[in-house]
């Protein structure tokens, strides 16, 4: 045979021919079915959102239990008016609000987690609601540490030692430094108590509403200020607006137990049915027609609308207020923030009801 016959491959084989090949008559259909939808992230066993959710439904069951066992702390909290009521807890699964890593705040289903330990020592100090307090058993005793347990231990707090991998499952990775408190939910008001307040108190209501105000720690000044002039309670709307958090519950100085909060789906319908029932709306604003210190109206029931530092009062809300109030300040460039100008605003209802 010509040419290099013996070559591998190089004759073909009696019978054998070029063409298609044969099927697999079904047998690779299975392989080609796929695996189905793919599943959601938090279902992912491999996924950050899936870890995040385990991690806080650990640290909900943590501050069940802690609190099951604390009930002589719990209970002397329980006057504070803060447990239960509409949610201040973030979402299952919500995303870590405020800055990546700080010791702070994380974001859980369940009570609020408060991390770190000038954070920790911070809120116990200024007496914010309790739990629970979560130790690591092999972390340095420093001077914050040491105050941690004589708090807890004067308050009769649950003080529970556990491991930093719990810390961290409670935390959803954020730096704990060794300590952890669990704060539970703050109970809100309906809008029709605060009415109902004044009414008892024989006093013409005032009460703050607040559009816009993102900042925790501005409410938690407002708080502060309505305490101090006697009103008689805040509205906060739903969305888009801070509510009564560890952060707001340290700049109020302990005035969140003693001044009511209604949170509102809806502000405009809010203020229409506080005007319904008798109140004067005023919204402050650096462009208002009069003085906030010409408001003579202010001996009646009022309503005082704060708008966000940046944005002031929104154009529903200010159509909504029956005058608008300025505040006289020196540069017209300046701007007053909402706990401030809040308070300005609580000092000039105080004084003009003192003098009439």
């Amino acid at each position: 045979m010509a040419g290099n016959s013996k070559r591998p491959g190089a004759t073909r084989k009696a019978g054998s021919k070029k063409g298609p090949t044969a099927g697999t008559g079904g047998k690779g259909r299975k392989a080609l079915e796929g695996r189905g939808p793919t599943p959601k992230a938090e279902d992912r066993p491999y996924h950050v959102a899936h870890k995040r959710k385990a991690a806080a439904e650990r640290a909900e069951q943590a501050a069940g239990k802690g609190a099951g066992k604390g009930g002589a702390g719990k209970g002397a909290g329980a006057g504070r008016g803060r447990a239960g009521g509409a949610a201040t807890r973030p979402a299952a699964g919500a995303p870590r609000t405020g800055r990546a890593r700080p010791a702070g705040r994380a974001a859980t289903t369940g009570p609020e987690i408060v991390a770190g330990r000038n954070a920790v020592v911070e809120a116990l100090r200024a007496g914010v609601p309790c739990d629970g307090v979560w130790v690591g058993h092999r972390v340095e005793a420093d001077d914050r540490i040491r105050e941690i347990r004589r708090i807890a231990g004067e308050k009769n707090l649950p003080l529970l030692e556990v491991t930093s991998a719990e810390l961290d499952r409670m935390t959803g990775g954020m730096v704990h430094q060794g300590v952890v408190i669990a704060v539970p939910q703050f109970r809100y008001s309906e809008l029709g108590d605060l009415v109902a307040r004044a009414e008892r108190a024989g006093e013409p209501a005032l009460i703050i509403a607040l559009d816009g105000v993102t900042d925790p720690r501005n409410l938690g000044a407002v708080l502060r200020s309505a305490g101090a002039f006697g009103a008689h309670g805040v509205v906060v709307p739903e969305r888009r607006a801070a509510g009564v958090t560890a952060s707001a519950w340290k700049v109020s100085a302990g005035a969140a137990a003693r001044v009511p909060v209604a949170r509102v789906t809806n502000l405009v319908r809010a203020l229409g049915e506080l005007r319904d029932a008798g109140c004067f709306v005023v919204g402050l604003d650096a462009g208002g027609t009069t003085s906030v210190s010409n408001l003579h109206l202010a001996t009646g029931p009022v309503v005082l609308v704060v708008g966000s530092e940046g944005k002031g009062l929104g154009r529903l809300v200010r159509s909504t207020c029956d005058i608008v109030a300025g505040i006289p300040i020196r540069a017209e460039t300046e701007s007053l923030n909402a706990g401030v100008a809040a308070g300005i605003g609580m000092y000039e209802v105080a004084r003009l009801r003192a003098e009439g």
